[in-house]
């Protein structure tokens, strides 16, 4: 498989004018990709090195606003820089661009050099960190589901995203016929990437008219986060190209099925995978158990990182294989967490919690930060349940609004201690604001509902 480019191979591509831009990439907090297009020339030369970007790129909204009440920066301090700092081993060709490659940064304090505690990738590193320090690691895939539509983007924007027609006219959940007809987006879509370097399995129809899935093999748990990035702005800039909208937004329309963006995890040590025990019932070693466990306990702490905007919520209702409950179960849709590969070498935890909306690097920390804790507190699992858990009172909810989310971040002792309570009053802010700027707007749907009858 064609993948990431050595500095070298980088030099000589941009000697003989096969490649003529770098694309200097920071993720944000909303998971996007933020940076520069660098002449490929000067890139090798010198920006390798480092490049700079204002603070405030972490520290804004979906629509680039600067909301006021993080300590990090503001109009006060006067929104200085920070250093982006190319992570080398990142570089890859971007070939749905003609003559590009693309690399991911990290990002650094101007003045320490140290890296910002709140950039997502920082928060991801610190935790795979604690896990290699317990002898694992951690080995992570995620679910990228999203819509297709018939029109481009730059039109539905223009007629204020009213007219939005699917891609297809019907349920295309496994459908060949239908998804044929996709092609034309998806299939350089899986070839564009796969020839970047990032492991591509397959794409599928999903469960709803124009709906479809990526599935990207699994990998260590930064590269999960990269290429589930990488991988999410492809799909946007290669439907564009082809005419087409897509969109990842979780719930776009109240009588559709949502997208979501299911987590696989597992944890490995010495190329194995240690959650599993051929011993057990259901192939689940002690750790594996301790660490569901954990997963379970903190899930409405951490929830605000599988669901970051007040759109996140529409998504959980029953019927939809979008959970409601915390619980667990064996091979079984309706749970928070979906025991996978029972019995087997493969065994691992699937959250089904987060949506497609979320930011990989953010709800991959979560996880892996509450699996951690349950394994270091040698937590007890509870015993799986099974039946439609949307019609049970099993296991806890998972919290059902933004708002109801964002106080269990904000008062989350386990997060703190995790992430430091610097970050967590970061994000909290975060979420604050999306709330404070859905309170202040008139909806589409107040008007109609009440301008005559109320």
């Amino acid at each position: 498989m064609p993948g990431p480019l050595s500095f070298d191979a980088l030099k000589a591509a941009v000697a003989d004018g096969s490649i003529d831009t770098v694309l200097v990439c920071l993720v944000d907090m909303q998971g996007r990709l933020m940076g520069k297009r660098f002449h490929a020339a000067h890139f090798v030369t010198s920006a390798w090195e480092e490049t700079h970007c204002c603070n405030y790129l972490l520290a804004t909204d979906l629509e680039m606003a600067t909301p006021d009440g993080y300590r990090a920066t503001s109009w006060q301090a006067g929104y200085g820089d920070y250093v982006m700092k190319p992570d080398l081993t990142t570089l890859r060709p971007v070939p749905w661009l003609e003559g590009t490659a693309m690399v991911l940064c990290d990002v650094l304090d101007h003045h320490t050099h140290e890296e910002v505690p709140h950039s997502p990738r920082a928060i991801l590193k610190k935790q795979i960190k604690r896990a290699q320090a317990m002898g694992f690691s951690p080995m992570m895939a995620t679910e990228l589901e999203f819509f297709l539509f018939e029109k481009p983007l730059d039109q539905l924007r223009k007629e204020g995203y009213r007219d939005l027609t699917p891609i297809s006219g019907y349920n295309e959940d496994y459908h060949i016929l239908q998804t044929t007809k996709e092609e034309a987006v998806m299939r350089p879509l899986r070839n564009h990437l796969y020839a970047a370097g990032i492991p591509i399995e397959n794409s599928k129809g999903e469960a709803e008219a124009g709906q479809e899935e990526l599935n990207i093999r699994y990998a260590e748990a930064m590269d999960c986060a990269d290429f589930h990035t990488i991988a999410k702005h492809a799909t946007k800039e290669i439907a564009w190209q082809q005419g087409h909208a897509a969109t990842f937004l979780p719930k776009w329309h109240h009588d559709r099925v949502g997208s979501s963006s299911h987590v696989h995890q597992s944890l490995w040590a010495d190329g194995k995978n240690v959650f599993h025990d051929p011993e057990d019932a259901l192939g689940m070693s002690e750790i594996m158990q301790h660490y569901m466990a954990g997963l379970i306990k903190y899930a409405p702490d951490y929830t605000v990182f599988l669901a970051p905007y007040i759109n996140s919520y529409k998504r959980f209702m029953k019927g939809t294989f979008a959970p409601t409950k915390t619980a667990w179960s064996v091979d079984n849709r309706t749970a928070g967490f979906r025991l996978c590969g029972e019995g087997t070498k493969a065994v691992r935890v699937e959250c089904r919690i987060g949506g497609s909306d979320l930011n990989p690097y953010l709800a991959l920390a979560a996880q892996l930060a509450a699996g951690l804790k349950g394994i270091e507190d040698k937590l007890a699992l509870q015993a799986p349940v099974s039946g439609d858990l949307y019609e049970q009172d099993a296991g806890g909810e998972i919290p059902a609004t933004l708002r109801a989310a964002t106080e269990t971040l904000r008062n989350s002792a386990f997060l703190k201690e995790a992430f430091g309570e610097g970050v967590v009053a970061h994000y909290t802010r975060c979420a604050e604001w999306e709330q404070e700027e859905f309170d202040r707007i008139v909806t589409d749907y107040e008007i109609a509902r009440g301008f005559e009858k109320a």
